[in-house]
């Protein structure tokens, strides 16, 4: 028999022996760990080339198949370089207002330089900035910032590659019979030229455009989302922005444009001189809201437009090389489904499958606010 002393001292011998086989096994276990993801990654990496090398059979959106092209990452499009912490102050170099008389409310263009940041402040077609405004809100906190939709070209108004311009409606509405105004749309309409002003960005690849140019671009928009397909547009049409790209459209560009009057009609006088000089590669459709009439008599809204040219359109649709663009309000949203999935139903087609198919394609484009 052992005493309690000698099996206690026999116990304790034994523990640097469990502790080192303890350690032999997961090494081992660890070691294969590791190993496992690489392996994974490299069946991954298999599955992918062989997709990619793939021959793409070209699919009819018209028999509800999903579209075959990929959607494009756009590595290269500059984000963020400019963050709320570290803005770029720019110079304020033009503020006018885009009302023609008898418009309702107020929607200015506005321009910054961009020439001294450093690193320079550049970016693409599409995106946006964000506007940081001066002042400090009721708990004396900064002003949260807002992003705005950027309404010119890389090359900017003035073609020479320094300038960024935004197209901005004053936010206004009621509350309790007392009129509130938008804390950064109101200091955006008042700033003059001079003024120093907070810019954060660029950001956003949602809306980019497509690198191919025989391309067809469908573009929905009411009020001031109107920004990117003006940058769009341009781009496209502008003599000057031609010369400078090494890109030049030879697809056709659809512009719906929704307005409450007349008189709300954004960048009108250029849309109309790319209808006279480009008239095989320009569409343009209007609702004005207040002043026409639907076919059930009711005030006439851009999905209405949409339904009545759902033929036309969805022609367009089948063919892979075309994209949606859609920017506004977001409450414009519903009226536009409702619209494609009358317009869809007239096909043979399910809108609400088709849809999903065409934002995996990276053909259906949305930013709304």
């Amino acid at each position: 028999m052992y005493s309690q002393a000698k099996v206690l001292a026999g116990g304790l011998a034994h523990i640097p022996v469990i502790i080192g086989v303890f350690y032999l096994i997961l090494s081992l276990f660890n070691k294969r760990a590791l190993k496992f993801p690489q392996d994974n990654k490299g069946k991954k990496s298999d599955v992918k080339v062989a997709s990619t090398n793939a021959t793409t059979k070209k699919v009819s959106v018209s028999n509800a198949e999903a579209p075959k092209p990929v959607k494009k990452k756009h590595a290269d499009v500059p984000v963020n370089i400019y963050r709320p912490k570290t803005p770029y102050e720019g110079t304020v170099i033009e503020n006018y207002s885009l009302l023609k008389e008898g418009a309702i409310g107020r929607v200015n263009h506005i321009t910054f330089d961009l020439k001294d940041s450093d690193p320079f402040l550049n970016y693409v077609e599409g995106q946006s900035i964000g506007i940081m405004p001066a002042g400090e809100d009721a708990n004396g906190k900064p002003h949260k910032l807002r992003l705005y939709s950027i309404a010119s070209t890389r090359h900017g108004d003035n073609f020479e590659g320094n300038t960024v311009s935004l197209c901005v409606r004053q936010l206004q509405y009621e509350k309790d019979g007392e009129t509130i105004n938008g804390v950064c749309s109101t200091y955006l309409c008042d700033i003059k030229p001079g003024d120093k002003v907070k810019i954060t960005g660029p950001v956003g690849k949602e809306m980019l455009l497509p690198e191919e140019e025989d391309s067809n671009i469908v573009m929905l928009a009411t009020g001031t989302g109107i920004a990117p397909m003006r940058a769009y547009l341009r781009r496209m049409f502008e003599a000057t922005e031609k010369e400078k790209n090494n890109w030049n459209f030879k697809g056709k560009a659809w512009l719906f444009m929704g307005a409450p009057k007349s008189a709300n009609l954004l960048y009108e006088e250029d849309f109309q001189r790319y209808l006279t000089d480009y008239p095989d590669n320009f569409k343009y459709t209007k609702a004005i809201s207040r002043e026409e009439q639907n076919v059930k008599g009711g005030r006439m809204y851009i999905q209405d437009r949409v339904l009545e040219s759902a033929n036309e359109l969805f022609k367009m649709i089948e063919n892979d090389k075309t994209h949606i663009y859609l920017c506004g309000l977001k409450g414009m949203e519903p009226g536009i489904d409702e619209a494609m999935t009358k317009a869809a139903e007239e096909k043979g087609l399910n809108w609400s499958e088709l849809r999903p198919q065409l934002k995996k394609a990276g053909r259906w484009h949305v930013e709304t606010y």
